[in-house]
């Protein structure tokens, strides 16, 4: 089964990440559980404008996000969406199937 999943980014005032999220959702999942992890697109925080800089008062909305693709191991599903939960930083998690596949 695979797996779309939007994380949420926390960035530094030059809108590059400060961390790496899809990290909080492996300390989680067992091994063996993700048979592949690819990633899809990274979306820059709101607070960004046209600026190289996040403005002082825009600082709060220093958040952006990462799409990623899960490949999970037949039959471990469910630890797998334990550890997106567990991870707190999920913003969606949508099961793909083979329609997605062929669009992606």
């Amino acid at each position: 089964m695979r797996y779309r999943v939007t994380l949420m980014e926390r960035t530094n005032a030059g809108g590059e990440p400060s961390e790496n999220p899809p990290e909080y959702v492996a300390i989680d999942v067992p091994e063996g559980v993700v048979i592949e992890r690819t990633f899809v697109e990274r979306t820059k925080p709101a607070a960004m404008h046209s600026e190289e800089q996040l403005e002082e008062d825009d600082s709060f909305l220093s958040v952006g996000s990462e799409t990623w693709d899960y490949e999970i191991a037949d039959g471990r599903d469910d630890e797998f969406l334990a550890a997106v939960k567990n991870s707190q930083l999920a913003m969606e998690c949508v099961p793909l199937g083979d329609d997605n596949l062929s669009a992606a």
